[in-house]
């Protein structure tokens, strides 16, 4: 028996309609992104389109946190909890939503610059986790999912964060396997990506040093070690038996 939770056709039916209301909740937050507004005023806006739309924040259902995002600002990695903070001109803006529909969940992130183009950290991270999506298919191993995401981090003098990993997805926000944003062990013994599985893929790659730590004192906030940027992108994926879909895109699937 697999010790992974496979989900049928209508689960991932059910699963992209959820994931079009979050990719629409972040495009639509990334958007409202600008000088002056804070982190809470992005949380609101996501939290708005979200409950609107008929789902339910995935990030209010965890234990003690109260928002329906995570913003990460500049050096924080994930977990930054939305507040006061101002975002000024050239921040880097990280913005990572989930959302329950009819009880399954999706998870999904970008990262972008306010008021500027994408630098090129920002652009390796989106291009190693396009890589992994690729790398995402019956047969392969998650081992390939890290590869492809370690591979294009480092060779462009990026570093993937160790501490810290993607993961299964459906029932829960967050089921087994662990993809981890560089590779452990041998490839024969990682998992092996079999149809029925949810994956959220997610890429954090740091501009200095892959060391990570908790900072601000909440419990919550991870930032680098170093205090260098760090990029993050998410998406949630189905493999199913007509191939791999990313299920966190907008006119995914009409309701």
């Amino acid at each position: 028996m697999n010790k992974f939770s496979l989900k049928t056709e209508e689960e991932f039916k059910v699963m992209a309609e959820g994931g079009e209301i979050l990719a629409r909740a972040r495009r639509l937050t990334a958007e409202a992104v600008r000088p002056g507004i804070t982190t809470l005023e992005l949380d609101a806006i996501a939290d708005k389109l979200i409950t609107e739309a008929g789902a339910i924040p995935a990030f209010k259902k965890v234990s003690g946190y109260k928002h329906a995002t995570c913003i990460n600002i500049n050096d924080v990695v994930v977990h930054g909890i939305p507040g006061k903070q101002i975002i000024k001109l050239g921040d880097k803006v990280g913005i990572d939503v989930g959302v329950v529909w009819k009880g399954l969940n999706t998870d999904g992130a970008v990262t972008i610059l306010c008021g500027q183009k994408p630098n090129k950290l920002l652009n390796v991270a989106r291009e190693a986790m396009q890589k992994a999506i690729k790398a995402a298919r019956s047969g392969n191993y998650i081992w390939d999912l890290s590869e492809a995401m370690q591979e294009t981090v480092e060779k462009a003098g990026y570093s993937a964060v160790r501490a810290l990993t993607g993961h299964g997805i459906g029932k829960q926000l967050h089921e087994e396997p662990s993809i981890p944003c560089f590779t452990v062990g041998e490839r024969k013994h990682s998992e092996e990506i079999v149809i029925g599985m949810a994956l959220a893929i997610e890429i954090m790659a740091n501009e200095g040093e892959s060391e990570v730590s908790y900072i601000n004192n909440d419990g919550w906030t991870i930032g680098t070690a170093d205090g260098k940027m760090s990029a993050l992108f998410e998406e949630t994926v189905a493999i199913t038996k007509n191939g791999t879909l990313i299920l966190t895109q907008e006119k995914n699937f009409k309701k």
